[in-house]
């Protein structure tokens, strides 16, 4: 399971919302799930790509180093949406993996997440894990104040609301723990935005 999110911001801004809160959450996620005392069936990896403002060169290096792999990953996410709460959920896999996903949905509505029943698109970076079938999951946060700083001077730490990364990471962890841990995988599937 993939958790994602992009190191680079751009020049007039400290990166704070675009994307250190991403880098943050998904870190501090990976985290949590790595001090519980039981480890999911498989791996979660945390990948922080490079040059997603710029061109997608961290993302298609990825693909194109993991290549051989991409058929293992079972689910990525990208979070690159700001510091919001995350409020709905939505995949795209095939659609034979949608009763093994569904019961995930109900996890996290204690946190306040919705199901949405439409497909997932994932972040800039996974364009090429899309391309390669590898499933999606989107995490869709609160963006209301998103485009105020996003790529300004004001993308600062000032933005960025504690409890609001708190809720973030307690998504990212419940979701990346829960897929990890699914008794059989979801099928990778080439080609999965026209298969859905």
């Amino acid at each position: 399971v993939l958790l994602g999110a992009h190191l680079d911001s751009w020049d007039l801004g400290f990166g704070a919302v675009d994307d250190g809160a991403g880098c943050a959450a998904i870190m501090e996620a990976a985290r949590l799930i790595a001090k519980l005392p039981e480890r999911p069936r498989r791996t979660v990896r945390v990948v922080l790509f490079a040059n997603e403002e710029n061109g997608l060169k961290g993302a298609v290096g990825y693909a194109k180093e993991h290549a051989a792999e991409l058929d293992k990953h079972l689910m990525a996410y990208e979070s690159d949406a700001g510091a919001g709460k995350v409020f709905a959920i939505r995949f795209l896999a095939p659609t034979e993996a949608m009763p093994k996903l569904l019961p995930i949905t109900r996890l996290v509505e204690p946190l306040g997440v919705a199901h949405k029943d439409e497909d997932a698109h994932g972040g800039a970076d996974l364009i090429p894990l899309r391309e390669a079938g590898v499933p999606i999951v989107d995490l869709l946060q609160d963006m209301e104040a998103y485009f105020d700083v996003h790529h300004t001077p004001n993308d600062t730490l000032l933005q960025v609301k504690k409890e609001d990364i708190d809720q973030m990471v307690a998504a990212i962890a419940t979701v990346a723990y829960a897929t990890a841990d699914l008794p059989e995988a979801v099928r990778n599937a080439k080609g999965l935005d026209s298969a859905v």
